[in-house]
């Protein structure tokens, strides 16, 4: 088997961003077979506005791999690594587009063999997976909005876990009191009223939810060590499941100074990639779960192996899910494999029906668990009205 050409699409491009405060346009890849066999790829930069960089990215790497075997995951990984000058210097974009390809060889390598993923893993460990509803700042509703007083903290709450989640995420220092997306500066130290809205916030989440309910605070490195010690000290006694990016995503030496200092364990990953970004991380035990994000640490070919990396030093996992269905797919294929897996991601924009209808599978939790999809490869392709309605660049 060849692969004889590559598509990449950039989704609902030309359409305005369905999340609240960001830019959101899936990048996916499908890889083309002289077997008339496609596999289809995410990478993971959907929101960020990065996507045409990394739109560019998979069609300049693309061009490397035509004529290759597409089952040969490992080889194809390696000179994508390798080969171009800044691919063992990384980053976001360049591992994005390692990540989105090396995905859609796996959704080949399924197809190929007629069998999900996860059987080419190693088999389910995990029959079920619990989910937890992501980013609760958005609401939890058909539209995303941007929610400023506490009272509707509690009411996207409610929603959720009227949906039956039992774990709920939200960012509580994101908005300030005007809705505005990082509004405020949350460095140094946090003034009165930042402290008392962010903890209000929370407060109304716990007090809705009750004792049972496990809440995931997430800071998206917004804060610095002080201001995220002076914050997980006051959120201590809510019963915080963990404290998601509390400072910058790639040192592990603040990250290990804020999990010395409160009594949360602490969370990161998804702007850390490949195994050389998180082996500092797990050598100073600064993180007790990672995000491995799997459209951006290097793919599943890449992503399997930190996370069997983690599993040595006891680190759970919760891959970093914000995109497409794409990205949902290959979570799950993942997630069904790995022992360490601690829950996965339901980000409030996988809730959106103009993120869903973008693709064949509509995969949807229920009563707070996902049933791991058994279709061949990922499971999941893009539906023919989305790839006619997307930017596309075809590389042959």
């Amino acid at each position: 088997m060849k692969i004889i050409s590559v598509d990449v699409f950039k989704v609902n491009d030309g359409k305005p961003s369905i999340l609240e405060g960001t830019e959101f346009f899936p990048v996916v890849v499908r890889i083309n077979t002289d077997e008339n066999i496609s596999g289809f790829g995410e990478l993971g930069l959907a929101y960020g506005n990065a996507q045409d960089a990394g739109f560019g990215m998979a069609v300049d790497f693309a061009k490397m791999i035509i004529g290759m075997n597409p089952l040969n995951n490992e080889e194809i990984w390696e000179k994508l690594f390798r080969k171009p000058f800044w691919g063992m210097g990384g980053g976001t974009v360049v591992f994005s587009g390692i990540s989105g390809l090396d995905i859609a060889l796996w959704d080949i390598r399924g197809k190929h063999y007629q069998t999900p993923v996860y059987n080419l893993l190693g088999g389910k460990t995990n029959t079920r997976l619990r989910s937890y509803a992501s980013q609760l700042q958005f609401d939890w509703d058909e539209k995303t909005a941007a929610l400023v007083d506490p009272k509707d903290y509690a009411k996207a709450t409610r929603k959720a876990l009227d949906q039956g989640y039992t774990c709920i995420k939200v960012d509580p220092v994101g908005f300030d009191l005007q809705g505005n997306w990082m509004g405020w500066n949350n460095y140094g130290m946090l003034e009165y009223d930042q402290l008392r809205v962010a903890i209000d916030r929370v407060a109304a989440m716990r007090k809705e939810g009750g004792e049972r309910m496990d809440i995931i605070i997430e800071l998206h490195s917004l804060t610095d060590v002080n201001t995220a010690v002076q914050l997980g000290t006051e959120l201590e006694k809510y019963r915080i499941f963990y404290y998601e990016e509390p400072v910058h995503p790639l040192n592990s030496v603040s990250m290990r100074e804020v999990s010395e200092r409160i009594r949360i364990p602490i969370a990161s990953g998804e702007r850390i990639y490949t195994r050389w970004g998180y082996r500092p991380f797990l050598e100073d035990r600064s993180l007790n779960v990672i995000q491995p994000d799997l459209g951006n640490c290097g793919g599943i070919t890449e992503g399997k192996k930190i996370c069997d990396m983690a599993n040595t030093y006891d680190a759970a996992v919760q891959i970093h899910v914000c995109g497409g269905p794409i990205a949902t797919a290959a979570a799950l294929q993942l997630e069904a494999v790995i022992p360490n897996f601690l829950i996965h991601e339901q980000h409030a924009v996988a809730q959106l029906a103009a993120n869903r209808n973008t693709c064949k599978y509509d995969y949807l939790p229920k009563d707070g668990y996902f049933e791991i999809p058994d279709r061949p490869g990922i499971g999941q392709e893009l539906t023919e009205d989305a790839m006619n309605a997307s930017r596309k660049v075809t590389v042959s």
